[in-house]
C-alpha cells in the first residue's frame, strides 16, 4: 500500500494578521517610549517577546491609553481603514522633535475568515526582531532629549472612517529640514509594515 504524505500549509486570516500587527505596535510603542526616555525607566518592566528582552510600561494611565488606541486601531485594521501609525515626540512647548512613522499596506482582497498562504511564523518573528533591535539602537544616532518630552499617537485612516467622539483631528507634526532613518519592514502576507524615524537635525 502506497504511503500518503501531505504538506502542511501555513495560512493566515485578516483577523490573525491584524492581531500580529496590533501586538507589534504595542511592544514597538513601549520600546520607543522607554528608549527615548519619555517615561522614567523605573516605570517599565522587562518581559520576553519575539525572542528578545523587551521593556513594557507599568504606568496604569499609559497602559489604559495604549489599550484604547490599539483596540480602536485593531477595529479599523479589520476594515482595511488604516494607512499609517505615527508616534510623535514633542517638547513640553509643543515642538516636534521626532516622528516615528509606520506605513501599513494591506491586501484588501483578504476579508472575513478568508485564509491565504502565510510566511512561516519564525520568519515574521525574525523580521519583527530586526525592527525592535533598530529601535533599541536608535539611542546611538538620535539626538539626546535633554528636557522632558511628551508624545502623541496619530492614526492615518481613509476618509470613510467614523472617528470616535473622544478623538480629534491633528496636524501632521512634520519636522522642517529633518534627517530620516529607515527602519526594517515586516509582512504577514496580509499586512506589510514599513518604518521610518525623522528627527530634528
Amino acid at each position: 500500500m502506497a504511503a500518503v504524505s501531505q504538506a502542511t500549509r501555513n495560512t493566515i486570516t485578516l483577523k490573525g494578521s491584524t492581531q500580529i500587527v496590533t501586538e507589534f505596535f504595542g511592544y514597538g510603542i513601549n520600546s520607543i517610549l522607554y528608549q527615548r526616555g519619555i517615561y522614567p525607566p523605573e516605570s517599565f518592566v522587562r518581559v520576553s517577546k519575539y525572542g528578545l528582552s523587551m521593556m513594557v510600561t507599568t504606568n496604569e494611565g499609559l497602559k489604559t491609553y495604549l489599550a484604547e488606541v490599539l483596540s480602536q486601531m485593531q477595529g479599523w485594521l479589520l476594515e482595511h481603514l488604516v494607512e499609517k501609525l505615527v508616534l510623535v515626540v514633542k517638547s513640553v512647548g509643543g515642538e516636534t522633535l521626532e516622528r516615528w512613522t509606520f506605513n501599513i499596506e494591506c491586501n484588501t482582497s483578504v476579508r472575513g475568515d478568508t485564509a491565504v498562504d502565510a510566511k512561516p511564523e519564525k520568519e515574521i518573528q525574525s523580521e519583527i526582531q530586526a525592527i525592535i533591535r533598530q529601535i533599541t539602537a536608535s539611542v546611538t544616532y538620535l539626538p539626546m532629549l535633554d528636557d522632558a518630552c511628551t508624545f502623541d499617537l496619530l492614526i492615518y485612516t481613509n476618509s470613510d472612517v467614523s472617528v470616535p467622539t473622544a478623538w480629534e483631528e491633528s496636524n501632521p507634526c512634520y519636522i522642517a529640514n529633518s534627517q530620516e532613518v529607515r527602519l526594517r519592514s515586516f509582512s504577514t502576507s496580509v499586512h506589510k509594515i514599513d518604518g521610518m524615524v525623522a528627527f530634528k537635525a
